[in-house]
């Protein structure tokens, strides 16, 4: 068996593979546009002793919004294998050496859309990120407000869109910073129209890309800069009572349209979706801006992690008072006993595993809720400063791949 990445020969063979186990087919278009695209470095795969492709995974390279940061995040993508050789040991084996190949190329964060959730969990991958699914009768929608600006239908390639998005993504966790390419191939390409809407200033702060088809208007991606600019894309959505019956959307978990409306009985769906991991916890925590406080503080963090070793050890963590925070190396062994310090203070301690960490740092899951649920421990002093100094923050994600 030897583990890979794939050649710019073997695309036929990687089309195959994906086209059988997700039960697709390429247009004629769709496959020319594709062979053009192939990167070989973003794909790896499982070879047998003869060459033959037994398993594959696409290994993309994103950035996403964490705390307003923008970091290097390692996107998992269309993982199969052929059924002859399921069960064998490959995709674990595989997913070890991307986490690895990850690592190597600073992508501390890793995402994929499982197939299912339990699988991902044996491998340290937790569900992080959950949506809201609205279907609206347009008669709920308020209609009557006076507004202080102006929409306006722009072609969906106008740069403004652009600024919007990021103003409204670097408010979340796991928001993409979609690149120039990713907003051509995958948000332009989306049907129907564009509008912008311009507060009483001329200021560009909102935005929807939608298409209303049989009595249903359906958003297709929108942003927001305020509060303001949300409630002027809903009463634009509003006005579009005489071809719609129904309005199709989805928001952000903490979406709050509920409350705001004079009735909240509307069909509401929470949509489990995206799964995250800390692949480097080193690399992660360093670049995390976590919450500043009067001083510097910090704690000994035992992670267990059972594919990738470099995290399955004791972190030493110091969080300056700016909210910066460093690893120091710590002694591996998990005796608490040795007494951790710093200056002459001994350090509380805590423990989980990888998953909990991630579902903490990426899932808005708060420490003393994990303390309840069993999937952390340690001294009451650890966990009131992991609280502290951890930002409440939404996870989101409106993008696929």
């Amino acid at each position: 068996m030897l583990i890979r990445q794939l050649t710019k020969e073997e695309f036929d063979a990687r089309k195959e593979l994906s086209e059988f186990a997700f039960q697709f087919q390429f247009t004629p278009e769709r496959l020319q546009e594709e062979r053009e695209r192939f990167q070989p470095g973003n794909y790896w795969g499982v070879f047998d002793e003869q060459g033959r492709m037994l398993s594959g995974l696409n290994l993309i390279p994103f950035e996403i919004y964490v705390q307003g940061r923008v970091l290097r995040m390692g996107g998992l993508a269309a993982v199969a294998s052929w059924p002859e050789t399921r069960r064998g040991g490959n995709i674990t084996k595989l997913l070890e050496r991307t986490l690895e190949a990850m690592r190597e190329q600073g992508q501390t964060v890793s995402m994929l859309a499982p197939f299912q959730f339990p699988f991902y969990r044996k491998y340290g991958w937790e569900f992080t990120i959950e949506r809201k699914r609205y279907e609206i009768e347009m008669a709920l929608l308020p209609k009557s407000r006076e507004s202080r600006g102006s929409m306006e239908r722009v072609p969906k390639e106008a740069q403004e869109l652009v600024a919007i998005y990021q103003a409204f993504a670097s408010r979340y966790n796991g928001t993409l910073h979609r690149s120039e390419d990713w907003w051509s191939r995958k948000v332009l390409r989306k049907p129907g129209l564009a509008a912008v809407w311009r507060n009483d200033s001329g200021v560009p702060a909102g935005y929807i890309i939608y298409e209303v088809q049989n009595r249903l208007f359906t958003v297709h991606d929108w942003a927001y800069a305020d509060e303001e600019a949300r409630a002027e894309i809903w009463r634009f959505i509003a006005n579009h009572d005489s071809m719609a019956e129904r309005v199709s959307i989805t928001v952000p978990a903490d979406d709050a349209l509920g409350f705001l409306l004079p009735d909240p009985r509307f069909k509401q769906e929470l949509v489990p979706y995206f799964m995250s991991r800390v692949v480097d916890v080193e690399g992660f925590i360093e670049q995390y801006p976590f919450h500043p406080a009067e001083k510097e503080e910090g704690l000994t963090l035992d992670i267990s992690d059972s594919y990738a070793p470099w995290n399955n050890r004791r972190f030493r963590i110091i969080f300056r008072a700016d909210g910066a925070a460093r690893v120091q190396q710590s002694a591996q062994s998990a005796d608490r006993e040795s007494g951790e310090r710093l200056g002459n203070e001994e350090l509380p301690a805590a423990s989980c595993d990888i998953r909990a960490l991630t579902a903490m740092l990426l899932g808005n899951r708060r420490p003393q809720w994990l303390r309840q649920a069993g999937l952390i421990q340690g001294d009451r002093e650890a966990l009131e400063l992991l609280e502290s100094r951890i930002p409440v923050r939404t996870s989101y994600l409106a993008d696929f791949f």
